[in-house]
């Protein structure tokens, strides 16, 4: 695990090595103060020698100044380098998760992802920066503090080695019990994240429908169970306070009774007495430092394994060697497939699908809810692989071609329309980052939105905010047509885009595709009938299986699933009218 996030440190390197040297030089230059403050004592104090007191005082001076110096050094680099390792970390995951398939995707929540790149990196950033800092002091100050209490009088310094061996029983334990709690308080973070995140993307949803106190009790319900995960944990934690304190009082308390005992028998000075408790104080600092870095690398861990698991996980998605970089036109067929998003046969999402589907043809694909329309177009962008069997772009099975040649000829505009922050130019280009504003108002125009942009203030440079909250939905799926035929795509996917709009706009975009785009293979999933009725073809999609493929008329005479949807929306228009 170290292996693998260490190299994040990369270009900071020379700040992670720099850090401990300052620090080393900061310990030896704090350590020789307390045998200095012995020998004002001894020699000239007790001596009365006040030249001696003045050479050996400048002395300590400069010691404490370069003490100080190298100090700020230290924490200067370490800052420098713990913030770039968490940066790299970041970046690390947030590129990773860029090229995740959508089954990669699938095994996280959202509101996890965030807390990865978020909590658990400050976590592992705070720990990183202890252990090249004060991990590297609180050792060195407490070897060097062990050194110089041996040098003065080593009987007494055993008392420290006791406390040593004590305190490093009793951390063991604490890391060993307390980290598996700590590695379940991440993941329900991830819960409370969610809750929060679902919370505020529906707000206007919650308000509707008065649901205020059912949310606040779901954030209470998630908000308990850490703070339940959080004090199970704490319990074992703050056994280290007590311990410390009880190891310093005892040093302090056995150090007064036995170097009382060693001045009186004149085996010792009183300088080197009040040495001892100076360099007393660092030893027992340096353990309480000691056990507090423990405690962050216990939170640390949990943390660490939670972004390495991120930065392991791999694409299920990959280009086979030498791919193809060219979509020679829209066909597109479907032979022998079965799919399966847990890559299980026995629960098959997608059975037996045969399809041949000629370039620039018009295809309709209608069926009930949870029939798998969506999960067929998206095997045609290679956004998930079949599980058997194989589809074909161009005469060319998808695998074989680059993933972003295939995914550039194939304009998706999913089921949940998304638009981001920033301006409806800004938008659009998402389509084509060259696009002229001659392109971008042809796309609107193509889509029915160049109407109601216009109507903007600010037209073409109105903000949208984040989601698109300040347009309607119909809007917002006619922005989101007008950005996928940006592309220019030998493929375009309506994934039940017109679904907000009115018919009459429905039939003008249709319409105005067949005018501008006759040669683009368009595949449109729909609910109504007449959003599909003028297709070339029409497919209707059963529990995964294909239950028809024909015109408007064939399936009419023949399919009962189309005669079924047909008549209910009919009638059901017939009855509209008539009331």
């Amino acid at each position: 695990m170290i292996k693998k996030i260490a190299k994040y440190v990369a270009e900071f390197k020379r700040d992670s090595i720099i850090t401990p040297v300052y620090i080393v030089l900061e310990v030896i230059m704090e350590t020789i103060i307390p045998l200095l403050m012995a020998l004002i004592i001894d020699n000239g104090v007790g001596k009365g020698d006040m030249k001696y007191v003045c050479i050996i005082g400048t002395v300590m001076i400069v010691t404490a100044f370069l003490s100080l110096t190298f100090g700020v050094l230290g924490g200067k680099y370490a800052a420098r380098a713990s913030s770039g390792f968490a940066r790299n970390l970041r970046r690390g995951m947030y590129y990773n998760i860029q090229n995740y398939s959508f089954s990669n995707i699938d095994k996280y929540s959202t509101a996890g992802l965030v807390t990865r790149l978020t909590t658990d990196v400050t976590n592992v950033q705070n720990a990183f920066q202890m252990i090249i800092r004060i991990f590297v002091r609180a050792p060195l100050m407490l070897i060097f503090a062990m050194a110089m209490s041996f040098y003065i009088n080593a009987k007494l310094s055993l008392i420290f080695l006791g406390a040593i061996v004590f305190l490093g029983i009793l951390l063991y334990f604490i890391m060993t019990k307390a980290h598996p709690y700590f590695l379940e308080v991440f993941k329900r973070y991830d819960d409370l994240n969610a809750s929060v995140q679902e919370n505020l993307t529906g707000i206007r949803t919650v308000k509707a429908y008065v649901r205020e106190d059912h949310e606040i009790s779901k954030f209470y319900k998630a908000s308990e169970t850490i703070y339940k995960y959080f004090i199970r944990a704490e319990k074992l934690i703050i056994l280290n306070a007590p311990a410390m304190q009880f190891t310093i009082y005892s040093c302090v308390l056995l150090l007064s009774w036995l170097g009382a005992k060693a001045i009186v028998s004149n085996s010792m000075t009183t300088g080197e007495l009040m040495s001892l408790f100076a360099y007393t104080t660092n030893i027992l600092i340096s353990l309480m430092i000691i056990s507090m870095v423990f405690v962050m690398v216990i939170m640390s861990k949990s943390s660490a394994e939670r972004i390495i698991e991120v930065l392991d996980e791999k694409s299920d998605l990959t280009n086979v060697e030498n791919p193809v970089y060219e979509v020679k036109d829209g066909s597109i067929t479907f032979e022998n497939v079965n799919f399966s998003y847990s890559k299980n046969m026995d629960n098959l999402t997608l059975e037996n699908i045969n399809l041949k589907i000629n370039s620039g043809e018009t295809i309709g694909i209608i069926g009930g809810t949870g029939s798998a329309k969506s999960t067929v177009v998206q095997l045609i962008p290679r956004l998930y692989d079949v599980t058997q069997g194989s589809v074909q772009v161009g005469g060319i099975d998808v695998k074989k071609y680059d993933i972003e040649t295939l995914r550039n000829e194939v304009s998706m505009v999913l089921q949940k329309n998304v638009l981001f922050s920033g301006t409806i130019k800004e938008n659009l280009r998402w389509g084509n980052k060259n696009a002229t504003d001659e392109e971008l108002i042809k796309a609107c125009k193509q889509a029915q939105a160049d109407e109601f942009i216009e109507n903007f203030p600010d037209q073409y440079d109105t903000f949208i905010e984040q989601g698109g909250t300040n347009v309607s939905g119909g809007q917002k799926q006619r922005l989101c047509i007008a950005r996928a035929l940006l592309k220019k795509p030998k493929i375009l996917i309506l994934d039940d885009s017109t679904s907000a709009v009115d018919t009459k706009t429905d039939a003008l975009i249709r319409r105005a595709f067949k005018e501008t785009i006759p040669d683009t293979t368009k595949i449109i999933i729909a609910q109504r009938i007449s959003s599909v009725q003028d297709a070339d073809k029409i497919i209707v999609l059963n529990d995964g299986k294909i239950d028809g493929f024909g015109t408007h008329e064939e399936l009419l005479n023949s399919n009962d699933i189309y005669i079924e949807v047909y008549e209910s929306q009919v009638k059901g228009a017939d009855n509209n009218e008539s009331k």
